[in-house]
């Protein structure tokens, strides 16, 4: 039987050609369904994707370091300040973080000021941040137009709101030159996005404001997490390190007062935050603020909960749509093809007997027909796998939307297509392989 597979394939393509509107029109069913499903498949994979990106970039991963370490009103709930001016942080402590800390996905120096800066004759007063390129990776930055500044170049990028007060509303600065303590950078990219830090900022390499500020030491170190919920952890564990490499003396701190205060022996030069607890305490005074770091310990922890919780249930809801609309499209497409191979079998009844009667046995004539039927599917499924491709991309490119199609998901359509055309072809094929072959020559 097996050894007959190729007989048979050949067969089917030459009985499949001879009506090849009806074909084409048959696998209609099987290339609308895959390419739906396909298109699908590829737009919710990227627009998960695409949330966890905007839920990594919302502010649950990431940890700041800053140099020195004072709170205002601090003394009022034993908040003890310590190196308010700290001049200790250093790349190489950025380096020790980098190598001694798990979980850590991205990691940037950073020097600010607020200094004017000058389009020929317009000038603006505004914050001015050097940055490693990778800055850009830790806050999912969205450069439209242009791209990020190279390592060490007089490049800059610009928040959307200073670009337009720079250069003019609506404006392209790509390529243009602005003018920052002496020294000219050509703007290569734009920060898309409201974000109340980086929309009336302009970013420059790290190195470049280091020596025109004349100054070794960094101000802050900016952390991302691989993954939400870790960054109270992350916080705690560079505490420790960065402790270590002070010399400060004291044991790990058993709460936010006696952690601020660098656990009571020596305070720290530096502060440590993550951006939840930077967005709970936003806006209250320092013992509000204080009592409500204090009795939320695992914030990160209830965030990742409720984000994993709502993603979670997003994925389940995408999923099952999917399921509903693949058992539909590829239950009407393999209908369709149960359909023609009924008609096909009555069609060659003639052919049939005469195999069979020329020592064909019903078994010869099944597998003759249910490749028929596989071939039938298969051959709209891989129409439909590019169709779905194409479509995806399409729809990806106009609507702005993120697209993934993985290899797996390809194989399994493919392997769907083949199942739907041996289940639904099963029928006919043993409908042909049950006919009397007297019965069948008789038929005209």
């Amino acid at each position: 039987m097996f050894a007959l597979m190729p007989v048979n394939i050949r067969l089917a393509l030459r009985s499949l050609s001879r009506n090849r509107l009806r074909t084409l029109l048959t696998m209609l069913g099987m290339i609308i369904g895959v390419a739906a499903v396909l298109t699908m498949v590829a737009l919710g994979t990227g627009a998960r994707a695409s949330v966890e990106g905007e839920v990594g970039s919302a502010g649950t991963k990431l940890v700041f370091v800053h140099a020195g370490n004072y709170t205002r009103g601090g003394e009022s709930v034993g908040i003890t300040a310590g190196g308010g001016a700290a001049e200790t942080l250093t790349l190489a402590d950025m380096n020790a973080i980098k190598d001694k800390v798990s979980g850590i996905k991205q990691l940037s120096p950073a020097v600010t000021t607020r200094t004017s800066i000058t389009v020929g004759a317009t000038k603006a007063f505004a914050k001015v941040e050097g940055v490693a390129p990778s800055f850009a990776d830790t806050y999912s930055w969205d450069v439209r137009p242009g791209k990020v500044f190279a390592d060490g170049q007089s490049e800059a990028v610009v928040g959307r709101a200073l670009a337009d007060q720079l250069f003019g509303a609506g404006t392209n600065p790509t390529g243009k030159t602005i003018l920052i303590r002496d020294a000219s950078y050509t703007v290569v990219g734009v920060v898309s996005g409201d974000s109340e830090d980086h929309k009336d900022s302009v970013f420059i390499p790290f190195q470049k404001l280091q020596a025109a500020l004349g100054k070794s030491n960094i101000d802050e170190i900016v952390i991302a997490g691989e993954k939400a919920g870790e960054a109270s952890r992350i916080a705690e564990d560079v505490k420790k390190l960065l402790r270590a490499r002070h010399g400060i003396a004291g044991g790990p701190a058993k709460s936010y007062v006696s952690a601020q205060a660098g656990s009571g022996i020596t305070p720290d030069d530096f502060t440590v935050t993550t951006q939840a607890a930077q967005a709970l305490t936003k806006g209250l005074y320092t013992p509000a603020a204080a009592f409500a770091l204090a009795n939320l310990p695992k914030l990160d922890e209830v965030n990742l909960e409720e984000m994993a919780d709502t993603l979670d249930h997003a994925s389940d809801t995408m999923t099952a749509l999917l399921a509903s609309i693949a058992g539909v499209s590829l239950i009407v497409g393999g209908i369709g093809i149960m359909n023609i191979m009924l008609v096909s079998v009555t069609e060659r009844t003639r052919e049939i007997g005469l195999r069979v009667a020329t020592g064909a046995h019903s078994s010869d004539v099944a597998m003759q027909f249910l490749i028929e039927a596989v071939t039938l599917s298969v051959i709209g499924g891989v129409i439909g796998l590019f169709l779905g491709l194409a479509s995806s991309w399409i729809i990806g490119q106009s609507l702005g939307w993120p697209v993934a199609v993985s290899v797996g998901s390809m194989a399994m359509a493919m392997g769907i297509s083949a199942a739907v055309g041996l289940i639904f072809g099963s029928y006919p094929a043993r409908r042909a392989s049950l006919l009397d072959p007297i019965e069948a020559l008789r038929t005209e």
